[in-house]
């Protein structure tokens, strides 16, 4: 679900995403549905089947987390 629907799901629970992450946002919003706020946690396995955020909880796990190092624009030679 891309960020924009997370963010009008969330208002119509009464949650303002305002800087808050899609995590963060999906996070608040399994909280306010009295759900573990469980989305991004999964260890290699989960068991959630029904869950409306597993495909992109577990898509997001998967996601290769950039490096914070800056790339050298010098050659070595």
């Amino acid at each position: 679900m891309n960020l924009l629907k997370v963010k009008a799901m969330a208002k119509t629970l009464g949650i303002k995403p305002g800087k808050l992450n899609k995590t963060q946002i999906i996070q608040a919003i399994q909280v306010q549905e009295n759900n573990f706020p469980c989305f991004g946690t999964a260890k290699n396995f989960c068991d959630q089947q029904e869950c409306l955020w597993r495909q992109d909880c577990l898509a997001s796990l998967k996601a290769p987390v950039p490096s914070k190092k800056k790339q050298s624009s010098r050659r070595v030679r």
